[in-house]
């Protein structure tokens, strides 16, 4: 036994250097579409309301409201799709420590039973006697990983852990703007509410100066059928933004895990749109491909395949490992004496012998990543054409505002004016209610181009990653 054992101390640092790793070692092709030109730099769309400056961990902050910034703690605290993710990049760690502990292996086992061995079974005409007997043993085993199979496992198990964990901030980023998204229309739908009572207050108030003059011969009966279809017509919009409040409310109630039966009721009084006080940051494209999660993914899943090439390859060559085993079998009188007890150390040898196999899986794995880095490329290429057509479709939004704006400061001084000539006694009333009416209306058409707004900007904030490096 000592001597087999010298043999083995010797032979052991022989076949490790003699060590190597098979397969590619990863590294970003150049080709891929993330390092081209165009992908590093400046975006070409956004305008005048967007700055180059990167983009904060925590974007919703930019809306400096606290209600917001609790309500968003929440939903990371108690989301039902975030524990999902947070439970799946456990599992993953839990399976790359797997993979890191594939080289040792150890086995105890221990058995007994009392038996009576077939006489005929060892060609004998005498009973056996009817005896206990034992097995107990202990085996270990140390795999050299002389071409590398095992350690392109643990690159793999760590790519395909990284991942996981990027997809675990792809989630709380949706969750984020998802909750900001619900507060927002919570919000612009109230304001919309008071806007629209104002505006029905008005329509109103021209009614019944309508029924007054119809009353004294001064305007015909039709009149007052056709302000009052306009005032049917202003308060039908009424329900649909309380219901767009309320299903508001219950998405934020879910989003933090709790029944729709228990949102905050609170939440309702909110009657003012989420403000941005300074222009919105974007960073430029560099940036945002190393911060988008999903694109960390997709990177990491390509150097997972990637390290499964050397994974097939290392079948091509022999798998050595070198264990002991040490036990005692036999009778249960002779327990632990030198006629039961064993022994046996040395390497073992396998190797798959079946080529073609082993080949068609390396072709097979060469295959997942050459699939792996179309998938990469295609998510670079979704989140720059995500980010720029929000941010198209922001500016577009902002051009429309600042125009809805302007129309209604204009409508705003053509009531003003028109209420003085009404106390000047210049024009009557219902000129000066219709003035008001129109400045109402643009007012309202103006709150629903700052919800507009709201969406847009959350929507580039989605599309830009922000959250977590």
């Amino acid at each position: 036994m000592v001597r087999q054992l010298r043999r083995a101390a010797l032979m052991a640092p022989l076949l490790l250097a003699a060590c190597t790793t098979v397969g590619p070692d990863y590294r970003l092709p150049e080709k891929a579409v993330v390092n081209a030109s165009g992908a590093q730099g400046a975006f070409l769309s956004g305008g005048n309301g967007v700055s180059t400056e990167p983009l904060p961990d925590h974007w919703w902050k930019l809306f400096d409201d606290p209600t917001l910034d609790a309500l968003i703690e929440k939903a990371l605290a108690g989301n039902t799709d975030l524990r999902v993710a947070e439970a799946n990049l456990q599992r993953s760690q839990a399976l790359l420590a797997v993979a890191r502990s594939a080289r040792e292996t150890g086995l105890a086992d221990a058995e007994t039973s009392y038996v009576q061995q077939s006489a005929e079974q060892s060609l004998q005409h005498v009973q056996p006697p009817e005896r206990p007997v034992y097995n107990m043993g202990v085996a270990i085993s140390y795999d050299l990983d002389l071409f590398g199979g095992i350690r392109r496992g643990i690159e793999a198990a760590s790519a395909d852990s990284e991942a996981t964990a990027a997809a675990r901030d792809l989630v709380r980023i949706n969750v984020a703007a998802e909750t900001a998204r619900a507060y927002s229309d919570i919000c612009n739908a109230g304001h919309q509410l008071d806007i629209l009572q104002q505006l029905i207050g008005v329509q109103e108030q021209s009614l019944q100066l309508t029924r007054s003059l119809i009353a004294h011969g001064r305007a015909p009966q039709f009149e007052q059928s056709r302000q009052q279809g306009t005032i049917e017509n202003s308060k039908a919009q009424i329900a649909p933004l309380e219901a767009r409040q309320r299903n508001a409310a219950f998405r934020l109630a879910t989003l933090e895990g709790l029944p729709p039966a228990d949102y905050d009721r609170s939440l309702l009084a909110c009657h003012a749109p989420l403000q941005l006080h300074a222009l919105l940051p974007t960073g430029d494209g560099q940036a945002l491909l190393r911060r988008r999660p999903d694109v960390r993914a997709a990177e990491r899943q390509l150097a997972a395949a990637t390290a499964r090439i050397g994974v097939a390859t290392a079948a091509l060559y022999p798998d050595i490992k070198f264990g002991a085993t040490l036990g005692s079998t036999g009778a249960g009188v002779d327990f632990l004496s030198p006629l039961t007890n064993r022994f046996g150390v040395g390497p073992m040898i396998s190797w798959d012998l079946h080529r073609s196999a082993v080949r068609d899986r390396i072709e097979a794995a060469q295959a997942q990543s050459r699939a792996s880095l179309a998938s990469f490329d295609g998510v670079v290429l979704k989140a720059l054409r995500e980010t720029e057509t929000s941010l198209d479709t922001y500016g577009a939004a902002l051009d429309r505002l600042e125009r809805l704006k302007a129309s209604r400061d204009e409508a705003g001084k053509v009531a003003g004016r028109t209420e003085e000539l009404r106390r000047g006694g210049k024009v009557g009333g219902l000129v000066a209610l219709d003035a008001q009416r129109s400045w109402v209306a643009s007012r309202l058409a103006t709150a629903g181009a700052e919800a507009d707004i709201n969406d847009d900007q959350i929507a580039i904030f989605l599309a830009l990653g922000g959250g977590w490096q």
